[in-house]
């Protein structure tokens, strides 16, 4: 970035476009950041670091969903943020279960704070909701992210064209209104 600003302060007419990546990249972290979001998200990190901290509740969610994990670390936070978000949603019927069972009726973890607040998280009909919206948003700019993250680089017309289809899809998904958007 500092050598970018110094060939644009010797040749003022160049033309820099930002790494697409790095730029969608951010824009998703921004969203995330807006307190619709962030409230949502930071209830799935605080649910998730509950299920992975502990090996009983780790063994309990893994039995539930057939061994399949919620967490799966990818390139960049962001990616691995969504993909939580997506296999939560997949597991939802699963972890409703688990938090319904005998089973965690009787795990030491289920008396505790912690153990509770997920069994709330868990049972919330809003709390998944926010999942879902979240999903709805953030889709098409991951769409766009693998797109450009991809072996084959398109070119920026066709980039811009699917930042405005993305552009389009969130707005749909805030159901047009003008204030959420």
């Amino acid at each position: 970035m500092v050598a970018t600003k110094m060939l644009k302060e010797k040749r003022p007419s160049i033309f820099w476009p930002s790494c697409a990546t790095h730029t969608i990249n951010l824009m998703l972290d921004s969203i995330a950041k807006l307190s619709r979001f962030k409230k949502v998200i930071g209830s799935v990190k605080t649910f998730t670091i509950f299920i992975y901290a502990h090996h009983k509740t780790l063994w309990m969610m893994r039995s539930f969903t057939k061994k399949k994990d919620i967490v799966r670390p990818r390139v960049t936070r962001f990616a691995s943020a969504f993909l939580t978000l997506q296999n939560l949603v997949e597991k939802k019927d699963n972890l409703r279960v688990l938090f319904a069972s005998t089973k965690w009726d009787k795990c030491k973890w289920s008396k505790t704070t912690k153990g509770k607040a997920a069994y709330s998280t868990v049972m919330n009909i809003t709390f998944w909701n926010g999942v879902t919206t979240c999903l709805k948003v953030f889709a098409p700019l991951v769409r766009v992210f693998r797109l450009v993250n991809g072996d084959q680089k398109p070119s920026m017309g066709f980039l811009y064209g699917k930042f405005k289809k993305a552009k389009e899809e969130i707005k749909m998904a805030l159901k047009s209104n003008d204030i959420a958007y």
